[in-house]
């Protein structure tokens, strides 16, 4: 794996800057919707009537949860699959695609695109996953 723009490693902290945005984003929501899941923290920050769910906080919420749900296992499946030697092209192909997909997935869900934009990301995002998959599956029959 070479260390320049586009390498594996490189996609790696873009989908892992994908997840951290939105690990920040989530809380960002809470305080100009004075909306807070715990009681603690609404009681710092005004009382319990603030202790409420609001549907923005809570769609940027889903959203986070979505993405840890598809890029964790990404990672796992990327792993593993450096680790076969690829192609480093064929590589690039495969994280770009699914950062991509992510991206435009995640955005989708926050603006609340029309109804296919988002179901069209996650499958564009989910075929690298499945490449993978399928080849760390046939390396690990053919050298069994």
């Amino acid at each position: 794996m070479r260390n320049r723009k586009g390498s594996p490693p490189t996609r790696y902290v873009q989908s892992r800057g994908a997840g951290l945005a939105m690990g920040t984003l989530t809380p960002r929501f809470l305080a100009p919707y004075s909306a807070f899941a715990n009681p603690e923290d609404a009681l710092r920050n005004g009382g319990l009537q603030y202790c409420r769910e609001d549907p923005d906080v809570e769609r940027c919420r889903r959203a986070h949860r979505n993405d840890m749900e598809n890029i964790f296992p990404f990672l796992f499946l990327g792993a593993i699959y450096s680790l076969l030697d690829p192609n480093p092209t064929v590589a690039r192909i495969h994280f770009l695609i699914f950062c991509v997909g992510r991206i435009v997935h995640t955005v989708a869900y926050l603006l609340q695109l029309k109804a296919p934009t988002r179901s069209v990301a996650y499958s564009v995002a989910q075929l690298p996953c499945f490449s993978m998959a399928l080849q760390i599956l046939f390396a690990v029959i053919t050298h069994w």
